[in-house]
């Protein structure tokens, strides 16, 4: 028994009340400080059909020579070794799929979690790395987008002939007491540039003291904040010459609204009305889908709270990339006569439901002053084919609700341009997925 017990010594005690006649139960407790030998490679971690390697797979078929010609660090030239860019797009491809906002987390998840230890297969991971890729690369993430739809159209499993297009509207970073007039925004400038020379004199009067590192923070966090005010100045002189073009058509209205403010945090954020009716500071993202596929063909940003108007913008830029829709399906937001008329100039059948009349007459009904566009559209929507093909249009939602799913809620990042690049990571996995089920669907109707 003396041996058993230094043997056993160092075992926990096992607290377990005995049952009345039936003696203590023998049960298996967790033993976390024995040493153990596990003979595995790092591809043994995830399961042969874990959706971590259709992530993978579908990463290795894509062009990124765009991204290689950019690696500075080449045979026979010094530098570190950064990490490949296949291995960059597949790690934020699966943290959009998962929902993940912040380039903290994947950082976290590429030590802690298989699926992503996987992927990196031994690289190690910084969440600065991660960030700044995330950002550098629009213009890529742009061919990427409009090359995935292509294959797909020539494959024969979408068609571009029906577009829809909806607006979300996210939350910026950018707080609601962030935003001043153009009087305060004039002296906090002014209280900005006079303490960064306060402190850049001080930092040069003295500097081998030993606050130095402390001072030098102290005056990039000034100059920071004076970039943000300068901006936030540049934005007010835009909302101040929209609002004066504004005047010129409806000075009463104009007059009733208050004046212009822009935010010292995120200068180009604007407060919008959003889903649960209050305001807040946000970005309207735009996106043009394939109802028949629910493939997202396009995305852009706009900073006005107000999806009317920006169906032209949005069909000139399909248009310049080679796209030219039959039918647009927009939501009554869009309504504008003269986008409709301007789309029927261009061969474009604008499908967008009319205004109720105040008087309570039937909006399709033909008015005197209407144009040939726009009289042309009352008589689509009126009719029963029309009415179907508006029904598609509710398929837009799809890719906005898959958009929440995925954590498009609130941005963790600033201005409009990073605001784009986001939704393009978004709109990239959403169309990873599509793939992926509509190529098994095809696979299965051909079986």
């Amino acid at each position: 028994m003396s041996g058993n017990s230094k043997l056993f010594g160092d075992l926990p005690e096992q607290q377990v009340a005995e049952a009345l006649g039936r003696g203590t139960p023998r049960l298996r407790q967790p033993e976390r400080h024995q040493l153990g030998w596990h003979a595995a490679t790092i591809d043994d971690l995830v399961a042969r059909d874990h959706p971590v390697r259709a992530v993978w797979a579908f990463v290795q078929g894509l062009d990124l020579r765009a991204l290689h010609d950019a690696v500075k660090a080449r045979e026979g030239v010094p530098g570190q070794a950064p990490a490949a860019p296949e291995l960059m797009m597949a790690l934020w491809l699966r943290a959009t799929v998962d929902g993940v906002g912040s380039a903290r987390q994947p950082a976290r998840l590429c030590e802690q979690h298989l699926a992503y230890r996987w992927l990196c297969g031994g690289v190690s991971m910084n969440y600065h790395t991660l960030s700044d890729f995330r950002m550098a690369h629009a213009a890529v993430l742009d061919r990427l987008l409009a090359g995935g739809v292509a294959a797909l159209v020539a494959q024969g499993l979408v068609a571009l002939d029906v577009l829809a297009q909806d607006g979300l509207k996210v939350r910026a970073t950018a707080g609601a007491g962030s935003f001043r007039r153009r009087e305060r925004l004039d002296q906090l400038a002014a209280a900005g540039k006079a303490r960064v020379a306060r402190l850049r004199a001080e930092l040069e009067a003295d500097p081998a003291a030993g606050d130095r590192r402390q001072r030098a923070a102290q005056l990039r966090a000034a100059r920071e904040r004076e970039e943000r005010v300068k901006a936030a100045l540049d934005r007010m002189s835009e909302l101040e010459a929209e609002r004066a073009r504004r005047e010129k058509t409806n000075k009463a209205e104009v007059s009733r609204q208050n004046e212009p403010r822009a935010s010292t945090t995120d200068a180009e954020a604007r407060a919008m009305r959003l889903a649960d009716g209050g305001f807040r500071p946000a970005y309207n993202m735009q996106i043009v889908s394939a109802p028949k596929g629910q493939l997202i063909v396009a995305v852009d940003i706009d900073t006005t709270g107000s999806d009317r108007g920006l169906a032209r913008p949005a069909l000139e830029g399909l248009g310049a990339a080679g796209t030219r829709p039959s039918d647009y399906l927009v939501d009554g937001g869009f309504t504008k006569n003269d986008d409709i008329e301007w789309a029927h100039e261009k061969g474009i059948k604008l499908w967008c439901p009319p205004a109720q009349s105040k008087h309570g007459t039937d909006p399709c009904a033909p008015r005197g002053d209407d144009k040939p566009g726009v009289a042309d559209w009352r008589r689509r929507m009126a009719s029963e084919p029309g009415k179907a093909l508006y029904k598609e249009r509710s398929k837009a939602e799809c890719p906005n609700a898959w958009a929440r799913r995925m954590g498009l809620v609130q941005l963790h990042v600033r201005g409009r341009q990073k605001a784009r690049a986001v939704l393009l990571w978004f709109a990239l996995a959403h169309n990873m997925l599509r793939a992926f089920a509509l190529r098994r669907a095809a696979t299965v109707a051909a079986g």
